[in-house]
């Protein structure tokens, strides 16, 4: 990866975390003073003339008000809302199928409420069947996430030490 698409992380002017952008887009962020530097540490860019210091974390100087957006069911959302567990037989594996509590020919519908993460061998188990009728039993009702971020920060990313400060205790 070039250090110029290192991630950063991009806090609104009340340090709520908004996004996450590639370095090369904070440096020039920075630059035009549309956002301040809060943690720098991933090395420098240079010019011709000068060199800047690549940031972690960048804050916007104006306040951005946007909705709350609903989150999304989506696969990423699920794998992580289940911590990447088969809901049936808890075996935590990358390799998940999404799961149907109740089965969508059956009137189950792409909620929250309805879809789980499953291995691949509990999900052809259970088949086009309710867990009652294929005698499974989940670990967890699925509810929706709880966390406080508006969008999802990918799992390696969440380890980045100069972040930590700055994301709400998950």
């Amino acid at each position: 990866m070039a250090i110029a698409d290192l991630p950063v992380l991009v806090l609104n002017q009340n340090y709520e975390p908004l996004n996450i952008c590639r370095a090369r887009r904070a440096v020039v962020m920075v630059y035009q003073h549309k956002a301040e530097m809060l943690e720098d540490g991933s090395g420098f860019v240079h010019s011709v003339s000068n060199s800047y210091p690549l940031p972690t974390v960048i804050r916007l100087s104006r306040m951005i008000k946007r909705p709350r957006p609903q989150r999304k069911v989506t696969r990423l959302e699920i794998f992580n809302r289940d911590q990447y567990t088969c809901q049936y037989c808890g075996k935590r594996t990358q390799q998940l199928t999404l799961d149907h509590v109740i089965p969508r020919h059956q009137g189950g519908q792409r909620t929250w409420e309805n879809v789980v993460s499953a291995c691949i061998h509990c999900n052809r188990y259970k088949a086009g069947r309710t867990p009652q009728q294929a005698g499974m039993k989940l670990i967890q009702h699925p509810t929706p996430p709880r966390d406080r971020l508006p969008f999802y920060i990918p799992h390696h990313l969440k380890s980045q030490p100069r972040w930590q400060k700055y994301l709400p205790a998950s």
